[in-house]
């Protein structure tokens, strides 16, 4: 272990900060002088009884070069385009702004400080690694962050966060609880860092559920160009025990596609291993751009937060790609990224319906998600529904309220489902030894 804090990591850690709410829009309902006159917004507030669109923003980084998601922004404009086509959220046109976060501290906090310039309600959809440069800005202005990607710890401790996935926690715990009845040793490669000092007893966690030794323990520098060192003594543990196929596990974020490479050129001269990761460090993006069913990448096991693509429980979400950005070749159907932005904007959609007639503000949006308004996402992830402290509050994740993952397998370089329906994780993180 360095001490040191690096803060681009595949889990970032906990911050924790006060939340200064913002002040509540004042006479919402003032009466009107006359009902052809019309009913004004109050100003600072969006989306009430006048004709100014419901304001939201979404970023993610783009055209960086590393970890870039410019699905999630495409996506949120398509939905804008496509919710507006259809009369509106209960009538009220949508605004998408959209901001480039530049994978880095200083653009996450920029476009924080223009969520809050621009008044937006909502921060809907969105990729950043680097919550503490994020969130401050948000908690002050009390603007809600729903449907976070799941990368950092933060959105599952803040209580301006509301997750619609149970980030790396669940993923991990999720993973090792199935390498634990299809493994031999099992190794984590993971980032050499404070944050990364969390990752094995996600891992482990499961493991110990599946009665499982605890997973070998390699760090890796997460800003390394290549991995052959690591991939030989990955490779070296995981056979250690002739007879039974080990599993490697990399979770280095946007490099274990660099991990990987390396491990493809080193395990020709060990026996059998299988790969293994999960969904915040690799997608079917990612898969593709290394060969798909040639690349390392073809029999690994993945854990993800949502049903595979091609499951007809997203047909929703492809119906807003075909009729708004069917040839917006940003937006993949099967990146976690889009998936993670179209349900966010649907648990979005659902809480201002819930909110009527009334005034839609960052106030009243955060307010109604405090009292507990369930979110349906049509069997996307399990009905939806945030409290000040939920059931994993006890092991640091206060704001995790869907511990739901599935197993996929990378087959013919497509990721398909390896087991139906979904695991919940929820015990297998209370008995972690996250101490």
């Amino acid at each position: 272990m360095t001490g040191r804090r690096h803060t681009r990591s595949t889990f970032l850690p906990t911050r924790t900060g006060p939340v200064t709410r913002a002040l509540r829009a004042a006479a919402a309902a003032v009466a009107c002088a006359s009902l052809a006159a019309g009913c004004g917004v109050v100003p600072g507030t969006t989306g009430g009884s006048g004709d100014d669109p419901i304001k939201v923003m979404t970023w993610a980084p783009m055209d960086t070069g590393a970890t870039d998601k410019p699905g999630m922004p495409a996506f949120a404009q398509a939905y804008e385009r496509w919710i507006n086509a259809h009369g509106g959220i209960d009538g009220r046109k949508l605004k998408v702004l959209v901001c480039n976060e530049h994978n880095d501290m200083v653009g996450a906090a920029k476009c924080a400080r223009r969520a809050v310039q621009e008044e937006v309600v909502a921060v809907v959809g969105s990729y950043s690694q680097y919550a503490d440069s994020f969130f401050p800005p948000l908690e002050g202005a009390g603007i809600p962050y729903i449907g976070g990607y799941g990368i950092t710890t933060a959105e599952f401790t803040s209580p301006l966060s509301y997750p619609v996935n149970g980030g790396q926690p669940a993923l991990l715990a999720g993973l090792g609880r199935k390498l634990a009845t299809a493994c031999g040793p099992v190794t984590l490669v993971r980032p050499d860092s404070i944050a990364g000092d969390e990752l094995p007893a996600l891992l482990d966690s499961g493991l110990k559920a599946g009665r499982h030794a605890a997973s070998g323990d390699q760090r890796a520098a997460e800003d390394a160009t290549e991995y052959s060192a690591q991939s030989e003594r990955a490779l070296q543990r995981s056979t250690a025990h002739s007879g039974e196929e080990g599993c490697v596990v990399p979770a280095l974020g946007d490099r274990t596609d660099i991990f990987m490479d390396s491990f493809r050129r080193a395990r020709d001269d060990y026996p059998r291993v299988r790969a293994a990761t999960v969904l915040g460090s690799v997608d079917q993006t990612v898969i593709d751009a290394s060969g798909g069913r040639s690349g390392p990448y073809e029999g690994a096991y993945i854990t993800g937060w949502y049903p595979v693509a091609s499951d007809p429980r997203w047909e929703g979400m492809k119906k807003v790609i075909k009729e708004q950005a069917f040839l917006d070749n940003r937006i993949d159907p099967a990146d976690a990224g889009v998936q993670t932005t179209s349900i966010a904007y649907t648990a979005f959609t659902q809480v201002v319906e819930r909110l009527g007639d009334g005034e839609v503000t960052a106030d009243t949006v955060r307010g109604a998600l405090d009292k507990g308004v369930t979110v349906d996402t049509g069997g996307l992830t399990p009905l939806l529904r945030w409290e000040f402290s939920g059931k994993l509050a006890a092991v640091g994740f206060p704001r995790l309220v869907n511990a739901d993952v599935t197993l996929q397998v990378v087959r013919d370089g497509r990721l398909v489902a390896a087991e139906k329906g979904f695991v919940d994780v929820t015990r297998t993180l209370l008995d972690a030894d996250l101490g």
